[in-house]
């Protein structure tokens, strides 16, 4: 089953976050810890490491854009055959 990534809170007073950059692409294998993306909140940048391991489904969230604390940024999809069936014609 897929997993929804959402954009963490990681300090008492972080209310939102900027995806700066996107580390992995749609089709991608990624390891649990490994990083997705870099995101920038008012007083640092930091790396956003995957939940999970399994297949980077796609990106919900567009470099640049900002977005609050919660907000759905990616889905993992648990293995290669659930990237297939259920997202691989998104990302063609």
């Amino acid at each position: 089953m897929a997993e929804i990534v959402k954009m963490p809170k990681w300090g008492l007073s972080m209310e939102e976050g900027t995806i700066t950059e996107w580390m992995v692409g749609p089709g991608e294998d990624v390891a649990q810890g490994e990083v997705l993306a870099m995101v920038e909140s008012e007083k640092a940048q930091m790396e956003l490491p995957s939940p999970v391991g399994g297949v980077f489904a796609k990106a919900l969230v567009e470099e640049g854009q900002t977005v609050e604390v919660g907000t759905d940024v990616c889905v993992i999809a648990a293995d290669r055959a659930e990237y297939e069936a259920e997202f691989a014609s998104e990302a063609a």
